[in-house]
């Protein structure tokens, strides 16, 4: 299983037809679920995690796709012309946020927690924001760290300086291209990010990198379907969304690097489009935030549990 946070305990958890989550449980207490980001694995929060789990039950899954948890292929006929072979393709409707949060809820109900307080970054805040959405019932208070909704995302992103996100246009396209360039040169391309994002390059060591490294090589076609699905059916079910006006109404905690300034957006003002309660700042870290000031983040998420 590679490296692990030291303290908890591993599970393999059903929590869809033939999908299972790894996850790393410890604590007691009121439940936690944090969910990893883009390029890593739940290990990200293990500082984090660490320390919450002094007075709460902390749960960190792989999300589906990643790390150690299944990477269901719900269908691999892609319609490409290539010789390539096309099982290495999967349909991104099975990694629509919508069922990555489902995945959340089941996995938390089948540990015992019918509501908890959900924290997700840069992707994992993605699906927490639609667990958000979709769960309000289950979900007791939200944070979200780094990272806009996606129908905001693709409408901020322009001109040159939608460069920063080339990932995002590039796992958009068709089945095919991407997946057999991403996996040319898997170490180059996840590594770019890991060096691009980072703050504090110290605070990811090398045997947390490699993990990382080892993990992404291992799942290109699921990462690359994640981000497809943002670029369609997560920008519907967003849309259907802000059209019905529906709003998270547990209380939000949103932590993010300035992106605002550099971008020409109100990052504050579209997140209180979404939100009834809404705890909004701007953090001076990199994007890697639970790794590069972890006594931060636990700190604001124990606020954000106060409330």
């Amino acid at each position: 299983m590679g490296l692990l946070i030291p303290g908890f305990d591993y599970r393999r958890v059903p929590v869809a037809d033939g999908v299972s989550l790894n996850a790393a449980v410890a604590g007691s207490g009121s439940p936690l679920v944090l969910l990893h980001g883009f390029p890593q694995t739940h290990l990200m929060w293990r500082h984090v995690a660490a320390d919450l789990a002094a007075d709460h039950t902390v749960i960190c899954p792989d999300l589906r796709g990643y790390g150690a948890s299944d990477k269901p292929a719900a269908d691999t006929d892609t319609d490409t012309d290539t010789d390539a072979d096309t099982d290495s393709y999967i349909d991104s409707a099975a990694y629509s946020k919508r069922t990555m949060a489902a995945d959340i809820v089941a996995l938390a109900r089948a540990l015992g927690h019918d509501r908890f307080a959900l924290a997700g970054h840069d992707r994992g805040a993605l699906v927490a924001f639609r667990a958000g959405l979709d769960h309000p019932a289950a979900i007791t208070h939200l944070a979200c760290l780094d990272v806009l909704p996606t129908l905001d995302m693709w409408d901020v992103m322009r001109g040159t300086t939608a460069a920063v996100g080339f990932h995002l246009y590039l796992m958009a396209q068709p089945p095919g291209l991407p997946e057999r360039m991403i996996a040319a040169c898997p170490d180059d391309f996840f590594g770019h990010f890991l060096d691009l994002w980072a703050g504090d390059p110290g605070a990811i060591p090398a045997e947390v990198r490699t993990a990382y490294l080892d993990a992404c090589r291992a799942a290109v076609p699921s990462i690359v379907a994640d981000y497809r699905a943002s670029a369609g059916v997560d920008v519907d079910h967003d849309r259907a969304d802000r059209d019905a006006g529906r709003r998270l109404t547990m209380p939000l905690t949103v932590l993010q690097q300035d992106w605002g300034a550099a971008l020409g957006y109100d990052a504050a003002a579209v997140w209180r489009a979404w939100a009834d309660d809404l705890e909004h700042r701007t953090v001076g870290y990199g994007h890697f935030m639970a790794e590069e000031a972890p006594a931060d983040i636990a700190k604001a998420l124990r606020e954000l549990l106060s409330r």
